[in-house]
């Protein structure tokens, strides 16, 4: 049953075929034939040759192929060209790459190929997609040459246009120099946070930096890039990267191009290490509590202020400039309502990678106010203006009164010396001369509120 209906389908197929040959070629020129027949007579030697056996048929054959060799040479076009646009195509260049510098050339140029859908279809898998530029004839020249871009024809019936076909480059002379190469620490965010980089030893100290020498003297600085984005960077260590990445760059920080970097392998020894450091946190109140109330005790994640400390993690130097960890608690209006509790998320400062306390939960806790007038002696001097030494006018001036409010018990602690409580003035914007400047106070205990209404004389001298 099958073979049936495969055997009807081939019979099918080949009449249609017979029938498209018979109406497109058999028929037409047997129209011309008869044509001919009635001009010339029934007894001219043409109409005897006609009718002969099969001369229909071969003369039909040979019609045929003179119609295939014109269409098969493009005299006869039966379909439309169609056209393919192609993007980003590489540009090559052919030059002596060791002698001379090249600019001018794009990296990709776009074309467009114009033909049959089967040619292009070609053309598009046996093309290797490439455009060059054949300098090898051209030498070095101050002045900007005008070139050609070529692409070898795979497919002979499609036409390649190159979108940009001439472009202007300049050839100059290749140099070489030394230059100091360092180093650029990548992705730091990326490494461990509780690590950090505390020495990195590069293989070479310099490299040779080749290329045209306008662009070589552009140049700012060879920096190794070290990538910290490494899975094996999970603990204090040392470390060893191959290969590193080197660039040049310019004193405005961009990347200079078209320069050749010729170096053999440098390394990088990268050592890690954890700089940790406790410190406490610093309770900065701000605003002001109604009236005859005061803070009786300051607790954080249920301990006492005084006593909590977070670890930070960093850079050693940096570490080493962190006295505490400052968090600003705003209480105005505050006091009658006996506590405030602020959820407070820690702010790292600079240098700090990592803090073991990301955030805390400070509790205030308000009491009835009393008040006590303390002496403290000696003002210190804040942001002195470089080169310029500041002195009170009377020495006299040196004791400051100041008034501390704050709950009974609080302030009951203070001693007479006023021990964590000092004055200063600040000098910011100051410059030689003599000045009546205003006196502050600060204090270690967040729980008080110090009051001075004092000015002092200071000069300020060479």
């Amino acid at each position: 049953m099958k073979s049936k209906k495969k055997n009807n389908a081939f019979t099918k197929i080949f009449k249609n075929i017979y029938k498209m040959i018979d109406k497109t070629i058999v028929t037409p020129i047997s129209t011309i034939v008869y044509k001919i027949q009635n001009k010339l007579g029934k007894d001219s030697k043409i109409e005897k040759l006609l009718n002969r056996p099969n001369a229909l048929l071969i003369l039909s054959l040979i019609f045929a192929v003179v119609l295939f060799y014109f269409v098969d040479n493009d005299a006869i076009t039966l379909v439309n060209n169609d056209a393919k646009f192609l993007t980003n195509i590489p540009v090559e260049v052919k030059y002596n790459s060791s002698a001379y510098v090249v600019e001018g050339i794009p990296e990709y140029v776009d074309m467009t190929l114009i033909g049959g859908k089967y040619e292009i279809y070609l053309a598009e898998s046996l093309g290797d997609n490439k455009v060059t530029v054949d300098l090898t004839d051209y030498q070095e020249s101050d002045k900007p040459v005008r070139v050609k871009l070529t692409y070898n024809k795979q497919v002979k019936n499609v036409k390649y246009k190159i979108d940009q076909p001439y472009v202007t480059v300049t050839i100059k002379k290749k140099v070489s120099e030394n230059k100091t190469v360092s180093y650029d620490l990548m992705n730091q965010d990326e490494l461990d946070p509780k690590l950090s980089v505390k020495s990195v030893e590069l293989s070479k100290s310099d490299v040779i930096v080749r290329g045209a020498q306008d662009t070589i003297d552009k140049i700012a600085s060879i920096k190794a890039l070290i990538d910290l984005n490494n899975e094996e960077f999970t603990k204090a260590g040392t470390y060893t990267l191959d290969n590193l990445n080197l660039v040049a760059y310019g004193s405005d920080g961009k990347i200079i191009e078209n320069v050749e970097i010729v170096a053999t392998n440098i390394s990088a020894k990268v050592e890690l290490d954890s700089f940790s450091k406790k410190v406490p946190v610093k309770v900065q109140i701000t605003g002001e509590l109604v009236s005859g109330k005061a803070i009786s005790s300051i607790t954080i994640n249920g301990v006492d202020a005084s006593s909590f400390e977070t670890t930070i993690y960093g850079d050693e130097a940096a570490l080493e400039n962190i006295e505490s960890i400052p968090v600003s608690i705003d209480v105005a209006g505050q006091g009658n309502n006996g506590s405030k509790t602020s959820k407070v998320t820690l702010s790292k400062p600079a240098g700090v990678r990592n803090i073991s306390d990301e955030s805390i939960t400070v509790v205030l806790n308000f009491g009835e106010a009393k008040q006590k007038t303390i002496t403290i002696s000696g003002i210190r001097t804040s942001n002195v203006p470089n080169g310029l030494t500041a002195n009170l006018v009377s020495e006299r001036d040196k004791d400051v009164e100041i008034q501390v409010i704050g709950v009974e018990s609080v302030i009951n602690e203070i001693d007479s010396n006023g021990s964590g409580i000092y004055a200063y003035v600040d000098l910011t914007g100051y410059n030689t001369g003599q000045y009546s400047v205003q006196v502050k106070v600060e204090g270690n205990d967040s729980r008080l509120q110090y009051i001075v209404t004092k000015n002092v004389d200071i000069v300020l001298s060479k």
